[in-house]
């Protein structure tokens, strides 16, 4: 592998949830903030997102009196089944990444694939074990009233 070649991280979790439902988890603000970049041990949390190509996003989470603010733009938005925009948190690193999420019914619920690409090699288990965790909080927020 050479050094400009950065590894990918892919996850998919099922969700009891339609694909409209489980879309609406990533676009609607209220709902994000239930599950997307925070915490139980959150003390406050900040989620704006213009979900349109060329939009902007910023989920700034406070924990233990730090902010942190993860930004991007979104790059594709087909509703309910495709979503793609630019992450970065620029207090840790200048550089950005690509994440992908891909929706798809199953029976009652849908089944979402998670893939996020120009990971250093290193952060790729902390950056799985984030995610997961995320996902088990977006089941919960989607079992919640909307």
């Amino acid at each position: 592998m050479t050094a400009d070649i950065k590894p990918k991280l892919a996850i998919r979790g099922r969700f009891d949830a339609s694909p409209e439902r489980l879309f609406e988890g990533w676009t609607d603000p209220r709902l994000a903030a239930r599950w997307l970049f925070t915490t139980p041990g959150s003390e406050s949390h900040h989620t704006a997102l213009d979900v349109r190509v060329g939009g902007k996003w910023e989920i700034v989470d406070r924990r233990d009196g730090i902010d942190y603010r993860a930004i991007g733009e979104y790059l594709e938005v087909e509703r309910p089944r495709r979503l793609v925009f630019s992450f970065g948190m620029p207090q840790f690193s200048p550089a950005f990444n690509k994440v992908t999420v891909e929706i798809i019914a199953d029976g009652d619920g849908a089944v979402m694939t998670l893939t996020q690409e120009g990971l250093p090699p290193e952060h790729i288990p902390a950056t799985e074990t984030g995610w997961s965790a995320m996902f088990e909080a977006l089941a919960a927020a989607l079992g919640g009233p909307g």
